[in-house]
């Protein structure tokens, strides 16, 4: 019992061994799934997820949510696809220019909620419907139809994320360098000791002179570049710009980030917790689908884990 709640202490830990377990029972049912081209190559399938989920556990840190993560990638993805067909911008400023408007859509939202003081789900909810909306309406600039999308972009940039770095896929190599430069900023700077403290004590930061409004809105802008960011990247594996290309993946994200231990209150958990929960959650789908479970039942499952695991983790809590 002890040896329970001194591993349920440290959730990472809990995690992994998890993580670990699944890959050995879907090894034991199916050996190719161990294979590293396929073990590797399953990585793709979710990692958007993951490095969206890896952004948005900021906002979660302060206490807050965000549910337009999905909106977000399909307006980014729309935008980049228009700015380099209709206006023949370079691929790369305008890849700078969708970042820069993932950012702005996450400041939109967050100074709604830091300083007007709207409830995050309402005003994400919201947000969703907006960016969504958007998107689709600037996609008639297109010369295709918002279904269609646009495709036809340079082969550097569809291939980038099709490419492997000493036989690493490169969306796993950027999902580690993100989650390596986000721990550096939760856990070694003054910013990231202030996103803990927002979620934590709000009126401490403002008693020691500190903004925590300033901190809830730029969590938000986080969010939203990370949502940005994942969008691009999405449209590069496609070799297509899509106005809807997120909508499906606003659900797996925000359970990433819950399964990782990041406390909906706030003020606890972190990106190590969020991608091991990304690659738990991936996994389980994948081992799933090779061991032939038809796809539509391929949710049950990761529920059931949800579920089971953070009662577990409530459980232990109060004992």
């Amino acid at each position: 019992m002890d040896k329970m709640k001194k591993i349920f202490s440290h959730w990472e830990v809990f995690l992994s061994l998890l993580l670990i377990t699944e890959i050995v029972i879907f090894g034991n049912l199916n050996s190719r799934i161990l294979r590293p081209n396929i073990f590797l190559g399953s990585i793709n399938d979710y990692s958007f997820i993951i490095i969206v989920a890896l952004f948005l556990t900021f906002v979660f840190l302060t206490g807050g949510i965000d549910i337009q993560s999905g909106a977000i990638m399909g307006l980014s993805s729309i935008a980049l696809g228009i700015l380099w067909k209709n206006y023949n911008l370079n691929i790369v400023v305008a890849i700078i220019l969708v970042l820069l408007l993932g950012a702005l859509c996450g400041l939109f939202s967050g100074i709604i909620i830091a300083y007007i003081g709207v409830q995050p789900m309402i005003v994400t909810l919201g947000g969703s419907f907006l960016f969504s909306g958007l998107a689709i309406n600037i996609s008639k600039i297109g010369v295709s139809s918002s279904f269609e999308g646009i495709a036809g972009f340079p082969e550097s940039f569809v291939d980038f994320t099709h490419t492997k770095i000493l036989g690493l896929p490169v969306l796993f190599l950027i999902i580690l360098a993100i989650v390596s430069i986000l721990y550096i900023v939760l856990s070694k700077t003054s910013y990231g000791r202030q996103v803990y403290l927002a979620g934590v004590s709000p009126n401490a930061m403002r008693y020691s002179g500190l903004n925590p409004k300033a901190i809830i809105a730029s969590t938000y802008i986080v969010s939203g570049f990370g949502a940005a960011l994942a969008g691009i990247l999405l449209t590069s594996y496609l070799g297509s710009a899509r106005p809807d290309a997120g909508n499906e993946l606003t659900l797996p994200i925000i359970t990433t980030v819950v399964l990782g231990g990041t406390l909906t209150t706030g003020g606890k958990g972190g990106v190590l917790g969020t991608i091991l929960a990304g690659f738990i959650i991936g996994f389980l789908k994948f081992g799933l689908s090779m061991v032939d479970v038809s796809t539509q039942y391929l949710n049950i499952p990761v529920g059931i884990l949800l579920i089971g695991v953070v009662a577990l983790r409530k459980i232990k809590n109060k004992n």
